[in-house]
C-alpha cells in the first residue's frame, strides 16, 4: 500500500473572511496533489463562485468545484482521524507544537505496522485547519486536535497570509508523502496483509465525549457548573491512543452503563 493510498488528506478553512485566500488555497493544494477542500462558516455564502476565488485559484477550479461548505467545524471532520492546527504560539493547554516537517515524519512512522508481514495498516485521513484571516483559531478548536503546527519563521515577523501557509504545509505533507518522482524500492510503501481495524474519526471521538460527558455528570465525577478541561483533557487521551472503531463502541457501551447506573442512583 503506498503512503497515498493510505492517508487521504482534508484541508479545512474555518470562517474565511476573503474570497481570494480561498481561490489561492485551492491553488496551493492543486499543485501538490491534494483536492479535498471544507469550508467552515465562510463569510460569504457564495464564495466558491466569486470572481476573485476564481481568479486566485489559477485555473484549480476542479477543486473549488469539488470544495465544500459546511456550518460547523464538527460537520467537517467525517473521517478525519488525524487532526492537525496551524497556530503561530502553542496555547496554554491542549496538543504538542511542533514544526510541520517533524510531525509529518512522525505521523508516518506511526502509521507503518513494526514489522514485515504485520496486518495492514487503516487507512487515515489527516485533516489540517487553518483559522480565520482576522481571529486566528479559537482554543477550543486547538484543543481537539492531535498536534498544533507551527511554521519556523523570523522571530521578528511570523504572519503568514493563508494560502501562504497553506503551501507551505501541502508542500511539507507532500514531501513526506514521498513526493511525485517514482520512489525508490520500499521508501514510500506500507506492507500488505490482513485489514487492521478502522480508525475512528475526528466525529466519532466527539460522539464518544459528548455521551462520556453525560455519563460523567450522570454519575455525579463532573460538575457542569465548574468542568475545568477534563473534556479536552480526555481529548488528548482519546487522541493519543488513536481509537479504533470498535474501540468506539467499547467505550460508549461503558458510558452508557456508568449514565444507567447514574441515573438510577448509583444502584
Amino acid at each position: 500500500m503506498s503512503l497515498d493510498s493510505l492517508f487521504s488528506t482534508r484541508f479545512i478553512l474555518i470562517q474565511t473572511s476573503h474570497a481570494g485566500n480561498v481561490g489561492a488555497t485551492a491553488r496551493a493544494m492543486r499543485v501538490m496533489g491534494f483536492d479535498d477542500l471544507v469550508l467552515v462558516d465562510p463569510r460569504w455564502p457564495d464564495v466558491l463562485q466569486r470572481p476573485e476565488a476564481i481568479e486566485r485559484a489559477s485555473g484549480a477550479t476542479d477543486v473549488l468545484a469539488k470544495a465544500r461548505i459546511v456550518p460547523t467545524l464538527e460537520a467537517a471532520l467525517d473521517g478525519v482521524t488525524d487532526l492537525c492546527a496551524t497556530a503561530m504560539t502553542p496555547r496554554d493547554f491542549g496538543p504538542p507544537t511542533r514544526a510541520p516537517r517533524a510531525h509529518f515524519e512522525q505521523l508516518i512512522a506511526q502509521a507503518r505496522p513494526p514489522e514485515t508481514g504485520s496486518a495492514a495498516p487503516a487507512a487515515r485521513r489527516l485533516g489540517i485547519l487553518f483559522g480565520s484571516e482576522r481571529y486566528g483559531m479559537r482554543n477550543e478548536d486547538v484543543y481537539r486536535c492531535h498536534a498544533s503546527l507551527s511554521i519556523p519563521t523570523a522571530p521578528d515577523y511570523g504572519s503568514l497570509n493563508i494560502a501562504a501557509a497553506v503551501q507551505l504545509i501541502a508542500y511539507e505533507w507532500r514531501q513526506a508523502l514521498g513526493g511525485f518522482a517514482p520512489a525508490s524500492e520500499g521508501a514510500a510503501t506500507a506492507p500488505t496483509g490482513p485489514s487492521a481495524d478502522p480508525l475512528a474519526d475526528a466525529q466519532q471521538v466527539a460522539g464518544l465525549l459528548t455521551h462520556l460527558e453525560q455519563s460523567l455528570i450522570a454519575i455525579g465525577f463532573l460538575d457542569p457548573a465548574a468542568p475545568k478541561k477534563l473534556m479536552p483533557r480526555l481529548n488528548q487521551v482519546f487522541n493519543r491512543a488513536a481509537l479504533t472503531e470498535p474501540e468506539i463502541h467499547i467505550l460508549r457501551g461503558i458510558a452508557k452503563a456508568m449514565g444507567d447506573v447514574g441515573r438510577r442512583g448509583g444502584r
